[in-house]
């Protein structure tokens, strides 16, 4: 299967690294940036690879390179959506960096056109296959937990004031959005997953506490209620010190409670049931080895979309699940723009509606 990388910066060598485990043909790898895509090739020894094709613009790799079926998007948050939907009119299939994009309007018209395309879209939303969150699913889906009261997730992490100078569009409410819609969609996505039925309404606050060099949060919390009443707290930030702490997700059942602990909630910290089963021992304490706050689940993820193609079926984590996260985290922004509760859905809205909302 041929596969392009469209975009070589922060995250692209995740992404190559689970195309190759996943024995895809890498045809092209495409960025502006030649040092970057020079670079990229070097990490992974492809710099005699005469058959990868190297493009600058991404719309004329999808005219010239022939016989593509699996593109990675992998660029600025705020460039996700417009690359999705010309690959889906290209014909060829997409896994998107999150978020998948940053305006809800964008979203339904990737659902629109993908679906009548018979394209497939995946939002890259690699934590759902985490072992311990694929652990923690299953109890759920056997009805281990009973009746559910609540949920919970934190991410803790750490970005210093140069990660935002890197690059423009970084923590701008045109090209990204702040810790909720970068580093924390992950987390919220698994909520979203693990909590089941719909957000119905959501209450946010967001703060800028310790970058002034950005427009959007470094703090963002949140109150969710779900259709059947079940309700979850969200904290994320990126202002922890020294570094990256934790990113814990916990689910408060009748009869169970799970939390999930470690840098990309990648450890099992709480597990009781009622329906105790020897597994539970083994279970407690579970620790899957990481190397970085990004997790293992990239191979696997991709491992579901070569199967979704060969097969004709929708990857596990849709372009649907990617606008549910996009919609919540939107929600929350609109929620703290206006300072009142926020029903869902949520209506077309987008980053650019934050636009001169000044946080304190």
């Amino acid at each position: 299967m041929k596969f392009a990388l469209i975009g070589c910066g922060r995250i692209a060598a995740s992404h190559l690294k689970a195309a190759l485990e996943n024995q895809l043909e890498i045809a092209a790898l495409c960025d502006p940036d030649q040092g970057a895509i020079r670079a990229l090739r070097r990490e992974f020894g492809l710099e005699g690879e005469t058959g990868i094709r190297e493009y600058a613009d991404y719309r004329q790799m999808l005219d010239e390179l022939p016989g593509l079926e699996l593109a990675a998007v992998t660029t600025a948050s705020g460039m996700h959506a417009q690359m999705t939907l010309d690959c889906i009119d290209a014909g060829v299939h997409v896994i998107v960096e999150k978020p998948m994009t940053l305006d809800l309007a964008q979203a339904d018209e990737i659902i629109r056109r993908s679906e009548q395309a018979g394209v497939w879209v995946c939002a890259c939303h690699q934590n759902r296959f985490n072992l311990a969150v694929q652990k923690m699913r299953a109890a759920l889906e056997e009805g281990r937990f009973g009746r559910l009261s609540h949920g919970s997730v934190q991410v803790r992490w750490h970005r210093s004031r140069d990660y935002y100078r890197q690059a423009d569009w970084r923590g701008s409410w045109a090209g990204d959005g702040g810790c909720l819609m970068n580093q924390c969609l992950h987390g919220i996505d698994l909520l979203l997953w693990m909590m089941g039925g719909r957000a119905v309404e959501v209450y946010g606050l967001l703060s800028n506490r310790f970058h002034p060099e950005m427009e959007a949060e470094d703090l963002g919390m949140a109150l969710v209620r779900f259709e059947g009443g079940a309700t979850a707290l969200i904290e994320g930030t990126t202002n922890v010190y020294p570094d990256n702490l934790e990113e814990n997700l916990s689910l408060f059942g009748q009869r169970g409670t799970a939390q999930l602990g470690g840098k990309s909630a990648n450890e099992i910290k709480v597990w009781q049931f009622d329906d105790t089963r020897p597994e539970d021992a083994q279970a407690l304490g579970f620790a899957e080895k990481t190397d970085s706050v990004y997790g293992n689940g990239h191979r696997a993820l991709y491992k579901d979309m070569v199967r979704a193609i060969r097969h004709g079926r929708p990857p596990c984590v849709d372009a649907r699940a990617g606008r549910a996260a996009v919609e919540l985290i939107l929600a929350i922004y609109k929620s703290a723009r206006t300072g009142r509760p926020v029903a869902l859905p949520l209506g077309e809205f987008s980053t650019r509606e934050m636009e001169g909302f000044r946080l304190k």
